[in-house]
């Protein structure tokens, strides 16, 4: 794809450093991310110790986690969120509520379990309800990777069309976002900010997060040591360098059923999907700018960035090719020119590898100087509670009299 040349106005724009993205009436927020399993406790307790004492700053520091809807039952999923929602108000430290239902589901094998009449939830017909590598269900998939630092196995992908997966997201949306809204109507008018907002998706995609490997299902008998390590290539669109997936969702939603899988028909399911998340949010009663999706980004502007843009929310996308300047994603920048949306996010951001105070502080804010930003959100608190270049940047970013 060529790469698109952006009016010089959108650019000045953009490239303006060290300046509020939003108004300081609006204020911004720099959120660390809790890795699903972790305590939440201590993790507040490191939080609030940090940020004690802040002249109430333009940029507040935040704690987001994540709430895998159909990976762990309801009563636990109830029970987490309302301690998380507790320990924000005992704490006074804002959260974004990340509710995903995609990259993790493993408490719904009657979803995804067509293949293993000794499982719970066997059915047959769930090849629909997952990802098939070839036109059919003949090709349904019973076994995906992922690779988040090292290479994993997981379950098959969802198909994210299907309307059984459909109709279970919403089920528990309808749950769990009333109480997030109940939770922030209690709340006194002083506390109201401690609400960032919702953010729905984790990193859509398809063919990415979970990826299928040539001969796949028979691997699924075999140990996971003789697993072949596979290096994704993130340019090469739709099948990034294995075996392309996605053929479900585009045969459900009618776009296609056969030929060459497009890279625009897999970004217009994900663009549906989060539509259709984002719609029922909004429905719910969640505000615009309180609601934020999320898309990653590959290979530079490749059609994906565009469905994080809907209009029932903000956008948001991952940087980490682009953490040191995130002005510098054209993929971003083009969504951005377009949108109408009050605000974006960096909702999953990290500066890898070592770094001192000067660039940690210097790549924040250059997020954070790009108009309409309303917050970035570093992944994990795990990986820079002892950095202390990493806590010194936080330190002089949430402090209005060091920036």
């Amino acid at each position: 794809m060529r790469r698109r040349i952006l009016p010089s106005i959108l650019l000045l724009s953009i490239l303006v450093p060290f300046r509020p993205g939003v108004s300081h009436a609006d204020g911004q927020y720099l959120v660390v991310n809790i890795i699903p399993g972790e305590a939440y406790l201590p993790i507040f307790e490191e939080v609030a110790r940090l940020s004690k004492g802040r002249p109430s700053p333009h940029v507040a520091m935040g704690i987001g986690a994540i709430f895998s809807y159909l990976n762990s039952s309801r009563d636990q999923i109830r029970n987490d969120l309302r301690e998380f929602l507790a320990l924000s108000e005992q704490f006074e430290v804002p959260v974004i509520v990340q509710l995903d239902g995609e990259q993790w589901w493993g408490a719904r094998p009657d979803l995804w379990n067509w293949w293993d009449p000794g499982r719970p939830g066997y059915d047959t017909l769930n090849r629909d309800n997952v990802e098939w590598f070839g036109w059919g269900p003949r090709y349904a998939m019973k076994i995906a990777w992922r690779n988040w630092g090292r290479q994993l196995r997981v379950l098959p992908p969802p198909n994210l069309m299907s309307p059984p997966y459909r109709a279970a997201c919403h089920d528990e949306m309808r749950l769990l976002v009333p109480y997030v809204l109940e939770w922030w109507n209690r709340l006194p008018e002083a506390k109201k900010r401690l609400f960032i907002g919702i953010k729905l998706g984790w990193e859509s995609s398809i063919g990415v997060n979970a990826f299928y490997i040539q001969g796949g299902n028979a691997l699924l008998e075999r140990p996971e040591e003789q697993d072949p390590q596979i290096e994704l290539r993130g340019e090469l669109v739709p099948d990034r360098g294995v075996v392309a997936i996605g053929y479900a969702a585009v045969t459900t939603a009618r776009l296609a059923g056969g030929g060459v899988l497009q890279e625009g028909d897999l970004a217009e399911i994900v663009r549906r999907h989060l539509e259709d998340l984002c719609g029922l949010a909004s429905g719910l009663g969640v505000p615009r700018d309180r609601l934020f999706t999320h898309v990653g980004g590959w290979k530079d502007e490749e059609l994906l960035y565009d469905a994080a843009l809907n209009k029932y929310s903000c956008p948001g996308w991952s940087f980490y090719r682009h953490a040191r300047d995130a002005s510098k994603d054209m993929g971003v920048a083009r969504v951005l020119q377009k949108s109408d949306a009050p605000y974006w996010a960096a909702v999953e951001w990290l500066l890898m590898g070592e770094h001192d105070a000067e660039a940690w502080h210097t790549s924040l804010m250059n997020a954070l100087a790009i108009p309409k930003c309303r917050y970035v959100c570093i992944y994990n608190w795990s990986g820079i509670r002892t950095n202390r270049s990493a806590l010194d940047a936080i330190l002089r970013v949430t402090d209005d009299r060091k920036r």
